[in-house]
């Protein structure tokens, strides 16, 4: 067993170290401060396994403490999909900020039991309302944002599995697509001051209806921004967090990682930055192959890698073959040219976008379509909306079709 007792050194660091340790059949893993045990705050039982963050060789920038409270410091700050794992995040870094209200939406009870069980416990003195509601419906949304008049939203709800949505579109692009637009309506009859859309890598050149949903999103907010004379609608597009579940598909499969708190970070920061309309991307560092991380976790947890060469190994990796809508790599701008901002992890994007006119009639049109179920009708205005969509061999029809 190896202890690395280095707290202080940068992720890189940390990386090169770790690297160099996987030729040797050890276990790794990592000392508190030794100052912190001193202080009692952290014991030697208080020693942790090497985490894949620490793999990733890319070190978290330290927050810009005046974005972080622009938007959220004193202000009534709603957050939809507050109970998922992005949602969850934003509450917990927002409350650390003093928001005078924070709205907790959420259409899962469960989530949002333990979601406002976790923040009521920390004391905060912040005000908290749980609102058990579904966003997708119109007179929820209206009635959720004309009750609390919230002067920042994070919209955090969707559907993101892929292969669930993609044998479910009809409820996927419900979801995800008038989730929110019925919020972006809602925001502005309520005098919303700005509202914030989590986006994702998967809706650059899509491969799948979740990602086509999002691109729709996007298109949504960039076309109520130029509209005008509501709030600064803004969209703030990244990768995969650590944390989230998954399984390894292909040994090629390569995604964009970042830690859930640094995301949740970088998202309110660059909300705050906004000013209308802008499609900001988070500097997620290099792509990583999943196989070469899950291959690492298990040579530093001091066991071995099972396959035809090892025989005897200990853990074997198994590819499930890719799945419907997945695609090997994920893409984070669609456009050419990305601007820097005064923020090193935050840049802006230039993308296309849809009129308000032009893109409301397709809603109305897809709207009507998802009420009578006709799914193939509503992908074919989606993909009218995303002509940058482009499935792989398997589509929703031969999966559907497949389960008969």
């Amino acid at each position: 067993e190896v202890l690395l007792g280095l707290p202080r050194i940068s992720r890189m660091r940390r990386r090169e170290i770790i690297d160099r340790l996987q030729q040797y059949k050890v276990q790794v893993r990592v000392l508190p401060s030794v100052g912190r045990m001193i202080d009692g705050e952290v014991s030697i039982n208080d020693l942790r396994a090497v985490q894949i963050e620490d793999l990733l060789g890319r070190d978290q920038v330290a927050p810009n403490g005046l974005l972080m409270s622009r938007n959220v410091t004193g202000k009534t700050v709603l957050v939809s999909g507050a109970g998922g794992s992005i949602g969850s995040e934003l509450c917990r870094q927002i409350i650390a900020l003093h928001p005078r209200r924070l709205i907790l939406v959420e259409q899962s009870e469960f989530a949002l039991y333990a979601i406002d069980q976790e923040l009521n416990a920390m004391n905060a003195g912040v005000e908290l309302i749980a609102e058990l509601g579904n966003v997708s419906d119109m007179q929820s949304a209206r009635r959720i944002f004309a009750r609390w008049t919230p002067d920042t939203v994070f919209h955090a709800a969707a559907y993101k599995h892929v292969p669930l949505v993609e044998t479910n579109p009809v409820a996927g692009l419900r979801n995800n697509i008038f989730g929110t637009l019925y919020s972006c309506l809602a925001a502005e009859a309520a005098g919303v001051g700005t509202f914030i859309l989590i986006s994702t890598d998967k809706a650059v050149r899509p491969t799948n209806v979740m990602g086509a949903s999002k691109r729709i999103c996007e298109l949504i907010l960039q076309a109520r921004a130029a509209v005008g004379g509501g709030p600064v609608f803004t969209m703030v597009r990244f990768g995969n967090v650590l944390g989230s579940s998954g399984s390894l598909t292909h040994k090629d499969v390569t995604r964009y990682f970042m830690t859930i708190p640094e995301a949740a970070q970088l998202v309110i920061q660059a909300g705050a930055m906004a000013k209308g309309g802008e499609v900001f991307v988070l500097d997620m560092g290099q792509p990583v192959r999943i196989a070469e991380l899950a291959a690492s976790m298990i040579r530093l947890s001091g066991l071995t890698v099972r396959d035809a060469s090892n025989p005897d190994g200990d853990i074997e990796i198994r590819e499930i073959g890719m799945r419907p809508g997945e695609k090997l790599y994920e893409e984070l701008l669609i456009g050419e040219r990305p601007e820097t901002t005064t923020h090193e992890r935050i840049i802006r994007a230039s993308e296309t976008m849809l009129s308000w006119p032009e893109l409301s009639v397709q809603l109305e049109a897809l709207a009507e379509l998802l009420d009578t179920g006709d799914a193939e009708a509503a992908l074919s205005i989606m993909r009218r909306l995303v002509p940058e969509y482009a499935p792989p061999g398997i589509t929703w029809e031969h999966e559907a079709a497949s389960r008969g």
